[in-house]
């Protein structure tokens, strides 16, 4: 079955707001035989959601919609909806209550413009909010299906995971099923990789393909497979998974699909070990993305952000004579940096970076985009050097992605 989801809010069009529903809705629809053909996103404009559910309903028989849903004045969406519906609004008794209940947790007395947030449309289905004050909205008309939700992450992420999903497998009947395969690929450029696999590709069945997505110094391969049978489905997709790997052998970091952080993560708990970082030019951003993770205080010990030269001698012991003549960006230094994390934090494996993120401080020897990246542990050290771009954020970005993967091959 299709969906369409559509997003409102001035917001996500200028990029005040990164639209992270529509990827997190793509995936939990995908996963239950829902196929999502297309994503749209417009403004606070009556007239432009209007035109974008016209437009949404030619191309598929549902639609989801977020966003615009506010008690304050550039929140349209309701006023659209009703216009497109043909309805007027009502108050709803059960919504109010849910409403002051909510506000009650929160100690917050209702105001006016909250208490008109219980107005809802006549020809809709109202389905109750647990996580918010703006109910979900159900529309249906000559086999169109229009579902509304809030563009808060955190409440639609719960409609639609105890309502929406669950009534759109009663109410339609499923026929499309859809088993993915994920492989972190390294040491591969992408045609160079395009190429290997290119005889693998040209014998898929027409129910399978794959995509090449591209990261730093990693590559992950999605292998999709779609029919109307679950079983046989899930045998293709395991039969061409197992010839994949078999292509790939010793090139594969892992099968899951995952973030490599929560991969890393879950490798370190797995094994009984722990990790800690001495970051300089990631200013702690490997023991962020570390830390973002749900039971990290299990294998995360802690950071130490040696981003002056002081800090690096004296907290980590990098030799004073090293920094002067080698400098910061440097193996011995990220090596000594890495070693005296390990002895400082007491854990199994440490993490060391120090470069040149930029926009300025290059030099013809190292310029903008030069790092250094060590792991050390028990069994010794290891370092490399690489070269980005000149970029500070995607310097900084590429600097974590590599430092794990790093992390991922010594494990």
């Amino acid at each position: 079955m299709d969906v369409e989801i559509i997003t409102v809010g001035d917001e996500l069009l200028i990029g005040q707001v990164v639209d992270t529903n529509s990827a997190w809705m793509g995936e939990a629809l995908n996963g239950h035989g829902f196929r999502v053909i297309r994503r749209t996103a417009v403004g606070d404009v009556e007239e432009d959601i209007i035109s974008a559910i016209d437009a949404a309903k030619n191309r598929a028989p549902i639609v989801l919609l977020t966003g615009g849903l506010g008690p304050t004045r550039d929140d349209l969406t309701l006023q659209a909806l009703c216009r497109y519906f043909d309805c007027g609004l009502h108050f709803s008794e059960t919504v109010y209550a849910d409403i002051e209940r909510l506000f009650r947790l929160r100690s917050r007395p209702v105001n006016e413009l909250t208490r008109l947030q219980a107005m809802v449309p006549d020809r809709c289905t109202v389905i109750r909010n647990r996580a918010g004050t703006a109910p979900c909205t159900w529309f249906e008309r000559g086999g169109f299906t229009l579902i509304s939700m809030p563009g808060v992450p955190s409440e639609m992420q719960w409609l639609m995971t105890n309502e929406v999903l669950p009534r759109l497998e009663k109410h339609f009947r499923r026929d499309l099923y859809i088993r993915h395969r994920n492989c972190w690929v390294r040491d591969y450029a992408e045609s160079e990789l395009a190429m290997h696999l290119s005889g693998f590709e040209d014998a898929l069945p027409p129910s399978a393909k794959l995509a090449y997505l591209p990261q730093s110094g990693l590559i992950r391969l999605r292998l999709s497979v779609a029919g109307p049978e679950a079983g046989p489905v899930a045998e293709t997709a395991t039969a061409l998974q197992t010839a994949l790997e078999r292509l790939l052998e010793g090139h594969i970091l892992a099968t899951e699909d995952k973030p490599v952080e929560t991969i890393v993560g879950e490798r370190l708990r797995k094994w009984g070990r722990t990790v800690g970082t001495a970051e300089s030019c990631t200013g702690g951003a490997i023991a962020a993305l570390l830390t973002s993770i749900p039971g990290s205080s299990g294998y995360f010990v802690g950071s130490i952000v040696a981003y002056a030269g002081a800090v690096k001698r004296q907290v980590l012991g990098v030799s004073a004579d090293d920094l002067q003549q080698r400098g910061a960006v440097s193996r011995e230094v990220v090596e000594q940096m890495a070693q005296g994390a390990l002895r400082v934090l007491g854990c199994d494996y440490a993490i060391a970076t120090s470069g040149i993120a930029g926009p300025e401080g290059g030099t013809p020897d190292k310029p903008v985009g030069t790092v250094w990246i060590a792991i050390a542990s028990k069994d010794g050290v290891t370092s490399r050097r690489h070269q980005f771009g000149a970029l500070r954020a995607q310097n900084v970005q590429r600097t974590v992605l590599t430092a794990l993967l790093m992390l991922l091959e010594k494990l």
